[in-house]
């Protein structure tokens, strides 16, 4: 992947992220699947994009993000299977 195209991926994530949190306040009724789905593409283009141009931190905090996200998707699935 080209250094470019890196930059162009991170910052698709960086706006979901954004959007996502822009969502949360804004919404009257929250939509989790949306919320965690929109935060776990995010992590995963940053993480992509920290391939190419890697800071430690900042990968450590994607990971943890996309982690974070995984569990609220599970959380969601298992709540819709029980209704």
């Amino acid at each position: 992947m080209t250094g470019t195209l890196a930059n162009v991926i991170g910052l698709i994530g960086s706006a979901l992220f954004i959007a996502a949190f822009a969502y949360s306040n804004i919404t009257r009724s929250m939509n989790f699947l949306l919320f965690n789905l929109m935060n776990l593409i995010g992590a995963l283009l940053l993480i992509a994009s920290l391939t190419v141009h890697f800071n430690l931190a900042a990968m450590v905090l994607e990971i943890a993000w996309a982690a974070i996200a995984t569990l609220g998707l599970v959380k969601v699935w298992l709540t819709r299977e029980r209704t």
